[in-house]
């Protein structure tokens, strides 16, 4: 009895400390708090931007601030560091613009789904921008709300409704 206390009460402490973990990853920032290099940098590309949200995070050397924003009421995201270099943004679409490689794959895995948010992501590396992929929110016809990530050609790069093989044991 002592051993399963013992193992029980460590499996607790490893759980707590994960979740300690995951919430230090990322901290919500009030619009007011964004530096100015990284507010300089949104405003650059989206002069009317009027910030909903903010989260920052640490990924590997560099501190990514992720701002949800509207520009001229069309639903926009950007990931940028801290140091004022954009990685990529997002902007919502019309459902119809999506591709229509894009549009099959989606009805190919999930049959009957109803799409919500259409956005297309953009890759920033320097002065070069590329069109990288489209995030899908959609409603299953067992009415599960999934993400999905494509490429412009239509493969799926993300799935939030696939189920992982569980490892052998």
């Amino acid at each position: 009895m002592s051993k399963f206390l013992v193992l029980a009460q460590a499996a607790a402490l490893c759980w707590f400390a994960g979740l300690s973990a995951v919430q230090a990853q990322e901290e919500a920032v009030s619009p007011d708090k964004i530096p100015q290099v990284v507010l300089d940098a949104l405003k650059s590309k989206f002069p009317q931007a009027k910030i909903d949200k903010c989260t920052k995070a640490k990924e590997g050397d560099d501190v990514i601030y992720d701002i949800e924003f509207k520009q001229e009421a069309r639903k926009c995201e950007a990931d940028i560091k801290e140091n004022g270099t954009y990685i990529n943004y997002e902007k919502a679409i019309a459902e119809k613009d999506l591709p229509k490689a894009c549009r099959e794959a989606i009805e190919k895995k999930y049959p009957k789904a109803t799409l919500g948010d259409v956005m297309e992501e953009t890759e920033v590396m320097g002065k070069t921008e590329k069109l990288s992929a489209y995030e899908v929110m959609l409603t299953t016809a067992d009415k599960k709300e999934v993400e999905v990530r494509l490429s412009p050609d239509g493969k799926i790069l993300e799935d939030t409704g696939e189920v992982k093989p569980e490892a052998k044991k």
